[in-house]
């Protein structure tokens, strides 16, 4: 125990010059434009998990850059986010429940722009459906951001499955009539 606490010290104390050597106001900007990032990311999922579309496309700049080629989504397309929002609502209707759980951020800032990778699950059940009623999915999502007037905007949003499991029928399932 005393040679951990002995190796934490000196790890410290090697890196106490690269610290001070930050100017205070400059981190304490760096770390809210990281907090302001996350939040922009985690609040999307709680809006398409709640079907607030509105909030949901308060995210997005009026154009975004999206990929979701691993999921069979298509060829990676720049579209009107409002046709992406769209999209979602009609993908994601009344009767399809969604959860998404996001952590592992890894934020980039460099002045108006910003990237974050983030690992990513999601799951989606429809109840009643042929096959089994619940689809799971895990992976990273890349985004890119730009500061706007009304805060940082996603311009760039793709996901990159590694791993699925449950009925595939469940993401494309469309709603009864």
């Amino acid at each position: 125990m005393l040679r951990q606490l002995s190796l934490v010290i000196a790890f410290c104390t090697a890196l106490a010059p690269t610290l001070t050597s930050v100017p205070a106001a400059a981190a304490s900007a760096q770390l809210a434009d990281e907090r302001a990032l996350i939040a922009v990311a985690d609040g999307l999922d709680a809006a398409v998990d709640a079907k607030d579309w509105t909030t949901a496309r308060g995210y997005f700049a009026d154009e975004v850059r999206i990929d979701f080629s691993s999921l069979g989504g298509g060829a990676p397309a720049t579209i009107p986010s409002d046709d992406l929002i769209g999209a979602w609502r009609t993908n994601l209707f009344a009767a399809k429940q969604s959860f998404h759980l996001r952590g592992n951020h890894l934020v980039q800032v460099d002045g108006d722009t910003a990237t974050m990778t983030s690992h990513g699950y999601a799951w989606n059940k429809l109840p009643g459906l042929a096959g089994g009623e619940l689809w799971e999915v895990w992976g990273t999502y890349d985004y890119r951001f730009a500061r706007t007037a009304d805060g940082w905007k996603l311009t760039h949003f793709t996901f990159n499955m590694t791993h699925e499991r449950g009925n595939p029928a469940v993401p494309t399932a469309k709603e009864k009539e």
